[in-house]
């Protein structure tokens, strides 16, 4: 198979001085791809490091032969988000790939959690998708192109404990994603989901001696896929850890129909509702809600 190459296309990457980020942008960088690293430097806290991490990845691909620029904003604020894109347009004059891989993290029980620490999480990860998505999306549309690639998480489809703001935020990464490549099919633009697992910083804390190998390199190329001008998917979830790939959607139960219900007649037929022997799957495009309701209206309309 020949080649996939992403010269005379420009990237941004959030988070991309570090773990998952750094390892995607390296990976676009060798096959061609400009790129904007954006990373504001800060530990998993939100403290100020000296570690300058967008600018050492940026000069690291400058002296490969590169092309790369760094951008130290944060997505955690609407006008991060404008200064980030707007980087890229003065640099490049375009946005092709916007790759959201920023990320923190505050452990602890919904029992004690403080709102401070959901506040916090919810800037970067979800407040930060959007503010970066909603400046970046228009220009792809307005070209023609585009790829945005959102980082959920394991965590996001099936929760984890002492995770809560995490967990919501990268459950939250669907319904964006889904509207970007509903709203961005007429144009061109596509958007799909990726949810890794890889031992990174955001490991830290958790007991890793016994994982297969996890490194961010194994999850790269399927996200550079996922933004390369010949990706055919939009509105879906790749997961990708430990050398496997496969796809995460959701399904549902065909269900029971009754006019009117009670709940004892719930109670009865919870087994019923519950069957998944028979999956549902309604795709986001080209317009899965409207499938979700039309389907229903037919089992309406079917017992008169």
């Amino acid at each position: 198979m020949e080649e996939l190459r992403f010269d005379n296309r420009v990237a941004v990457i959030t988070g991309g001085g570090r773990g998952l980020g750094r390892a995607h942008a390296l990976l676009l960088a060798a096959r061609g791809c400009a790129l904007v690293i954006n990373d504001p430097g800060v530990s998993l806290a939100g403290e100020a490091t000296d570690a300058g991490p967008a600018e050492e990845l940026a000069a690291e691909i400058r002296a490969l032969g590169g092309v790369a620029i760094a951008n130290t904003d944060s997505v955690a604020t609407a006008e991060g988000g404008k200064a980030i894109i707007g980087a890229a347009m003065a640099a490049f004059g375009r946005v092709d790939i916007l790759i959201h891989s920023a990320g923190n993290v505050r452990r602890g029980s919904l029992r004690e959690l403080s709102y401070q620490d959901f506040e916090d999480v919810l800037a970067v990860h979800l407040r930060g998708a959007f503010h970066v998505v909603r400046e970046a999306f228009p220009i792809m549309c307005a070209q023609k192109h585009g790829r945005i690639v959102l980082t959920s998480s394991i965590n996001g489809l099936y929760g984890k404990a002492l995770n809560a703001p995490y967990s919501l935020c990268k459950a939250g990464m669907m319904g964006l994603s889904q509207t970007a490549a509903i709203e961005g099919a007429p144009d061109n633009v596509k958007s799909n989901l990726i949810v890794p697992a890889a031992v990174t910083r955001m490991s830290e804390g958790i007991d890793t001696s016994a994982f297969p190998d996890m490194l961010p390199e194994m999850v790269s190329p399927a996200v550079a896929w996922l933004a390369h001008d010949t990706c055919s998917i939009s509105g879906e979830m790749l997961v990708a850890m430990a050398g496997r790939v496969g796809r995460a959607w959701i399904a549902e139960s065909p269900g029971v129909f009754h006019k009117h219900w009670t709940i004892e007649q719930v109670a009865k037929d919870i087994d019923a509702i519950r069957d998944t022997s028979q999956p549902l799957h309604f795709p986001p495009l080209p317009d899965g809600q409207l499938d979700h309701l039309l389907y229903g209206f037919a089992m309406a309309r079917a017992a008169g």
